[in-house]
């Protein structure tokens, strides 16, 4: 393989616009790196693209010498597929432009923006394109695995704003796919990950919102119980302006934090209100009841400032393991279970995350896109996160320990963005009865699976292969 990728450097050399970066030169370092510190890498060649024609030529390049291929954008990948060992990575870092249309509330943006790029630049003109909630996360991946954040009870899902894709697919073709053109394309797109080919442009609904109201609190261990059964009816009539997130967690030995609470569990409530300030007091005030008073905060944030606040606490370079799930209902024994965990939490980063979805995300119908399931109101993602090496087995045998005592309640279904990189066998439960029209659309723009590095969906005559 490393003889390949110089072969391959030596033949895009000469057109190439961007960055050809190998092992040993002066940029290569810094550009190998990934966000999760799990998966350190080195693969023979980063061609750091300029634009569309240098991503046809590195695509037409490596798929037709058979090399394997990462394809990157912000290098966010929880499972490490935005980087390999001796093949090439596809940088996208260099291809960040954005443009909005402020009368028409659309925008197009490259793809490798970051989730930054795009907020910066509709909030230039007061609106918002719904994505995640880590600034420093690629647009791309996010968008095509389907994209959750605080936005999509008001506005639905990343994917369900999506109006159009433009992409290279593995003969190194440009390919258009809306609902007119290549509407299958369009619909696998929109939850399908990156397994169709490298999204070179997306163009996407906008919505005005410059502010929301942000209301946070912590509630002790002993009310933890009272306040996840309120939560599950309370946001089951909750309206679509209010999003409510609960992370089970170790409270922060940290002085903004009650000196009771330090380094025991608690339950940590944020909310955000997208409508007028007074209509949403009531459903605030109702919630933090349930929360430790000195704990307590509400206050109006600009989208900004909302969509920047956790980049601190998903650093580049940590250590992270995930496992995610739906339920259709949060019954008490899963609630015991849950409490049960966060008392053995490994790491005091790591949390289990309890969001509701509901909302526009789960007006749009089930076979409108290839996203899984939308009907299962509750989404719980065990997110690890720590930083030594020597701690890997502790906090994922905590992750893979928990997640087992919970699945036999869950609806079948995950979520691709927030599956590790061991559950291949999963990847059938995400997309369920939409599988076989996945592997249709697979089996038509990528039959030899080049684009495999992904939660991946294996073409249909490589079916018996592994990925």
């Amino acid at each position: 393989m490393p003889e390949t990728s110089e072969e391959i450097y030596s033949s895009l050399r000469q057109q190439f616009k961007g960055d050809l970066l190998r092992p040993g030169s002066g940029a290569y370092e810094s550009a190998r790196g990934v966000w999760n510190g799990m998966f350190v890498r080195t693969p023979g060649l980063i061609a750091r693209c300029a634009g569309v024609s240098d991503v046809q030529s590195a695509v037409r390049a490596a798929s037709g010498a058979g090399l394997l291929t990462a394809v990157r954008c912000g290098g966010h990948s929880l499972a490490g597929f935005s980087t390999c060992d001796g093949g090439m990575v596809l940088d996208l870092s260099r291809m960040r432009e954005v443009t909005v249309d402020f009368e028409a509330r659309r925008a197009r943006f490259a793809g490798g923006c970051l989730l930054g790029s795009v907020d910066t630049a509709t909030q230039k003109t007061g609106l918002v394109f719904p994505s995640g909630v880590v600034s420093h996360t690629g647009a791309g991946g996010l968008v095509l695995g389907g994209g959750t954040g605080w936005l999509t009870r008001r506005f639905g899902l990343s994917c369900d704003n999506v109006e159009g894709f433009t992409l290279i697919t593995a003969d190194g073709s440009v390919v258009r796919a809306n609902s007119e053109e290549n509407a299958d394309l369009f619909w696998a797109l929109r939850g399908g990950g990156g397994n169709f080919g490298v999204v070179t442009e997306f163009e996407v609904k906008l919505h005005p919102l410059t502010g929301v109201v942000l209301a946070e609190g912590l509630t002790p261990e002993t009310g933890i119980r009272s306040l996840l059964k309120c939560w599950r009816h309370f946001m089951a009539e909750a309206p679509l302006d209010l999003k409510w997130n609960i992370n089970l967690r170790l409270a922060p030995s940290t002085n903004n934090i009650p000196e009771a609470l330090r380094g025991k569990p608690v339950a940590s409530s944020s909310l955000v209100w997208t409508a007028n300030v007074e209509a949403g007091r009531p459903y605030l005030e109702r919630a933090l009841s349930m929360c430790s008073k000195d704990s307590v905060s509400s206050k109006v944030v600009s989208f900004l400032h909302l969509q920047t606040m956790a980049d601190s606490d998903f650093p580049h370079g940590r250590r992270y393991y995930t496992k995610s799930g739906y339920f259709a209902q949060l019954g008490d024994s899963t609630i015991d279970q849950m409490l049960e965990a966060a008392n053995a939490i490994p790491s005091s980063e790591t949390i289990i995350e309890l969001a509701y979805l509901g909302g526009a995300a789960a007006q749009v119908g089930a076979k409108e896109t290839a996203f899984g399931d939308r009907s299962a109101p509750f989404v719980l993602t065990l997110l690890a996160n720590w930083s030594e090496a020597s701690e890997d087995a502790g906090n994922i045998a905590w992750v893979r320990g928990i997640f087992n005592q919970l699945r036999p309640a869950m609806k079948p279904g995950v979520y691709v963005n927030f599956m590790s990189g061991d559950e291949q066998d999963r990847v059938p439960e995400a997309y369920q009865e939409r599988w076989d029209r996945m592997v249709t659309v697979k089996s038509h723009y990528d039959p030899n699976n080049f684009f495999r590095l992904n939660q991946n969906v294996s073409p249909r005559k490589l079916s018996t292969k592994s990925p």
